[in-house]
C-alpha cells in the first residue's frame, strides 16, 4: 500500500503517469498480487483507535527526539513523554515507545571510546588520591571532578574543559580554548567556584579530583583551589578508572554534541554550541543515576529533603 502511495502519479520513461491499476498489474506480474479494489478498500478504511493513537505518539516521539539532539533512546523518550503528557492522559507504556521508535528508525546515540589528552610531568609534585574511585558522594559540593577533551575544527584544534559535581553530575564550569594551557582549566574551575558562591554555598573541605595533566598541576590552578578552600586530588598515572566520572561526561559531550554536528567551523560556533548543550544537560537531560531527574532537579530534591548542617561560627 505504501509503495503504491509513493509511486502513483509518477511519470515513467515515456512520460506517462502511473495509475493505481497499472501499478497493481506490474506488482502482480512480479509476484506481489494485489487488486486495485484491495488498495481502494484499504484507503477508504478508517484507522483503528490504536493506529490513530500510534500516529499521534509518533509525532510526539519525533518531536522529543529532535528537541534533544537526536540522542535519546527509547527509555529517555518514554520518560520525557510521560513527564510532559497532559493532565488526565493515561501513562504511555515503554514498550509502546520502543515499538514506535523501531518503526520510525529512531535510536539513541551510542558512545565511542574517549581519547586521552593527559600530558603528565613526572617531576611535578602531585596531590594524593582522596577519592579512591568513589564517585558517589552523599551531597553536592563534596566532590568535583575535572577533565578536558579535544575537538577538531576547520580552523584547527579546540579544547573543552569541564568541572562536574559528582553528586548529581551537574556541570558547574566549562571552558573552550584554542590552546591546551593551564588557563583552559583555570577558566572552568573559576566558573564552577563562581556558580556555587553565587548560590551562597561554602566550598571549604570540598575535594576537586583530576588526572595528572600538567594543566591541573599548575600553580595558577592550585592557587584557585586553595583560595576557595578546596582540596586537590589526583588519580593514578595512566588509569582512566581513577577519573571515570569526568571521562563519562566527556563521552556524552562527544557523542551527543560533537560527533553528530561535525564538521565544526571553529572556536566561535563550538563555544556557542557547548553553552547550549551544557544548559540542556543540566536542566533537561534526565539521569537514571539520579532517579531519572535532571542534574539541577536532583540537587534541588536533595536540598528540599536535607538541611545543610550549620558551619561553626556561621548561622543558617
Amino acid at each position: 500500500m505504501a509503495y503504491i502511495d509513493e509511486h502513483v502519479g509518477v511519470r515513467d520513461g515515456d512520460g506517462l503517469r502511473w495509475g493505481v491499476e497499472s501499478i497493481c498489474d506490474q506488482l502482480t506480474e512480479l509476484g506481489c498480487k494485489i487488486a486495485p479494489a484491495t488498495y481502494y478498500e484499504h484507503r477508504s478504511r478508517k484507522p483503528t483507535s490504536r493506529e490513530a493513537r500510534d500516529g499521534e505518539l509518533k509525532a510526539r516521539i519525533a518531536a522529543v527526539h529532535a528537541a534533544n539532539y537526536g540522542v535519546y533512546g527509547a527509555r529517555k523518550v518514554w520518560l520525557t513523554l510521560n513527564r510532559e503528557r497532559p493532565a488526565g492522559e493515561p501513562p504511555i507504556a515503554r514498550c509502546t515507545v520502543e515499538r514506535l521508535m523501531g518503526e520510525m528508525g529512531l535510536a539513541g546515540a551510542v558512545r565511542g571510546k574517549v581519547k586521552r589528552t593527559t600530558i603528565s610531568d613526572p617531576k611535578a609534585p602531585k596531590p594524593l588520591d582522596l577519592v579512591d574511585r568513589n564517585f558517589a558522594p552523599l551531597a553536592p559540593d563534596r566532590l568535583w571532578v575535572a577533565d578536558f577533551t579535544y575537538v577538531s575544527t576547520w580552523s584547527g584544534w579546540c579544547y573543552t574543559a569541564f568541572v562536574i559535581d559528582a553528586y548529581a553530575r551537574r556541570i558547574l564550569g566549562w571552558s573552550v580554548a584554542t590552546t591546551m594551557t593551564s588557563q583552559l582549566v583555570v577558566d572552568a574551575v573559576e566558573q564552577a567556584i563562581w556558580t556555587r558562591q553565587r548560590e551562597g554555598k561554602d566550598l571549604a573541605g570540598l575535594i576537586a579530583h583530576h588526572d595528572h595533566g600538567v594543566q591541573y598541576l599548575s600553580v595558577a590552578y592550585s592557587e584557585h583551589l586553595d583560595a576557595a578552600g578546596i582540596k586537590p586530588s589526583t588519580g593514578a598515572v595512566g588509569s582512566s578508572y581513577d577519573n571515570a566520572l569526568a571521562e563519562s561526561v566527556i563521552g556524552l559531550y562527544k557523542t551527543e554534541l560533537i560527533k553528530p554536528r561535525r564538521p565544526w567551523k571553529g572556536f566561535d560556533d563550538l563555544e556557542i554550541a557547548t553553552a547550549e548543550w551544557v544548559d540542556w544537560f543540566n536542566h533537561r537531560r534526565p539521569f537514571e543515576y539520579g532517579d531519572d531527574l535532571t542534574p539541577v532537579e536532583a540537587e534541588q530534591a536533595h536540598y528540599a529533603h536535607h538541611q545543610t548542617p550549620a558551619i561553626a561560627g556561621v548561622s543558617n
